[in-house]
C-alpha cells in the first residue's frame, strides 16, 4: 500500500515557463509519496490558467484516482502535457482536489523562492 501525505507547503512557491510566470502561491500543497519524488500541487486560482490548454491525455493512479493533462502555451512553444490534476481524487488525495501539479524540466521550473 502506498502511504500518501499531504501537507501545506512552506513558503511561496512558482511555476515559471517560456519567460513568464504561470503560477504563485503562498497556499501550496506538498504530496509526498512513497518512491516517488515529493510534488508541488497548486491551488487552481493561483494559476494563469489562460497559459494551459486541457489535454485529451488521462492517466489513472490507483491510489489518487485518474489525472487529466493540460499542455501549457508559451511564447515559442507548447509543453504537451506538462501539468495535470485530479479532478475526483481518492480519499487518500482529497486535498489536491481543485490544484494543478507541473512537470519541471528545462523548459519548466518549479521553486520556492
Amino acid at each position: 500500500m502506498t502511504d500518501i501525505r499531504i501537507r501545506k507547503a512552506e513558503g511561496t512557491w512558482v511555476v515559471r515557463a517560456g519567460g513568464a510566470v504561470l503560477a504563485e502561491s503562498k497556499n501550496a500543497l506538498e504530496l509526498v509519496e512513497n518512491g516517488y519524488p515529493d510534488v508541488i500541487y497548486f491551488p487552481q486560482d493561483d494559476i494563469a490558467m489562460a497559459f494551459l490548454d486541457d489535454s485529451d491525455h488521462r492517466t489513472t493512479c490507483p491510489h489518487k484516482g485518474e489525472a487529466r493533462y493540460y499542455s501549457i502555451v508559451t511564447k515559442s512553444q507548447t509543453l504537451e502535457n506538462a501539468a495535470w490534476s485530479y479532478d475526483a481524487p481518492k480519499e487518500a488525495a482529497a486535498r489536491i482536489k481543485g490544484h494543478l501539479a507541473f512537470y519541471p524540466s528545462d523548459l519548466l521550473a518549479v521553486e520556492r523562492l
